[in-house]
């Protein structure tokens, strides 16, 4: 329910004089409708504001006020998408306005005011962040299975564009964020040496180990990888990076002065990392293997099966 719906449901039950109402506007909608009774504490002589109530009435506000800034992507063609601001309330603002009215008589309107939003990636650090590969990485999928192949496309989208800020500290589960059948994750059978099962969002730990590679062969810092305790067959033995919901991680730190992108696509059986920065970094690459290309088969990606973590 709506937090103007409750307000009115609760005026309909309880009806107040509408000569001291406090009406607040975000643009031509109405999102709440008060009286300064309601928000006054039970003492004698000076009117005390309910600390508490106001608090709650911000936070509400707040909510309905709020748009999420848009980072600038690179599109399908390689051109830049620029980011768009996004908005939030300004509490300083509206608790002027409220005290006005509070501390004033009769009615009021008070027109919500925003705090401009400025997303984390705008284009021209996306022009520059793009400039140069110091990372990368390829490996095979059974395009064919059709369940699978999508779970790898949909987590490869999440990972796509993403910037981590020198000193940022970057976290696969935090960024691909639940794998659920809401989010469009698929049942996906998982074979290991010839047994078959299968789980919401099969084939993650391949993406999750095309993308340590990448970071690795990058020279970032690894902070946290585990692996599966038995070898998979899309990396080299020791390779891959095993990752679940409220389960293993795989987490590493933009060690450099400069921000680093991430680049990742999935498609006609190929997964596809590369990390990016500007073209001025000196960076510390690492020697890692390659895989053969050739369809494998399905590795494990259970949380059960994973070995302690791998740590710098």
């Amino acid at each position: 329910m709506g937090f103007a719906l409750t307000l009115a449901l609760l005026l309909l039950a309880n009806p107040l004089d509408p000569t001291n109402f406090l009406h607040v506007e975000l643009g031509d909608k109405t999102v709440a409708i008060l009286d300064r009774a309601d928000y006054t504490l039970p003492v004698d002589g000076v009117p005390v504001a309910d600390d508490y109530r106001l608090q709650k009435l911000i936070d509400a506000v707040a909510k309905e006020a709020y748009v999420a800034p848009i980072n600038a992507t690179i599109n399908a063609h390689g051109a830049i998408v620029p980011e768009k601001k996004g908005r939030k309330l300004d509490e300083a603002a509206f608790l002027e306005r409220f005290y006005q009215y509070y501390y004033g008589q009769g009615a009021a309107t008070m027109q919500v005011s925003y705090q401009e939003v400025y997303p984390k990636v705008d284009k021209a650090l996306l022009s520059q962040v793009r400039k140069k590969v110091i990372g990368q990485y390829a490996t095979y999928f059974n395009s064919r299975n059709k369940n699978r192949s999508h779970n790898i496309r949909l987590a490869s989208q999440a990972l796509n564009n993403y910037v981590v800020l020198p000193g940022e500290i970057f976290s696969f589960n935090k960024v691909v964020g639940q794998r659920t059948k809401e989010k469009g994750y698929l049942q996906a059978p998982i074979i290991v040496r010839g047994e078959l099962s299968e789980g919401i969002g099969g084939g993650i730990c391949q993406v999750s180990s095309t993308l340590f590679n990448a970071v690795d062969k990058a020279g970032l810092h690894i902070m946290q990888r585990y692996s599966h305790s038995r070898n998979v067959a899309y990396v080299p033995p020791g390779r891959d990076a095993t990752v679940s919901w409220h389960g293993p991680d795989f987490v590493f730190q933009n060690k450099y002065a400069y921000p680093v992108m991430i680049r990742a696509i999935a498609g006609n059986g190929t997964m596809y990392v590369t990390v990016n920065s500007f073209p001025e970094i000196e960076y510390e690459p690492r020697h890692v293997p390659s895989v053969r290309q050739n369809t494998p088969e399905e590795g494990p990606a259970s949380p059960e099966t994973i070995t302690e973590p791998t740590l710098p």
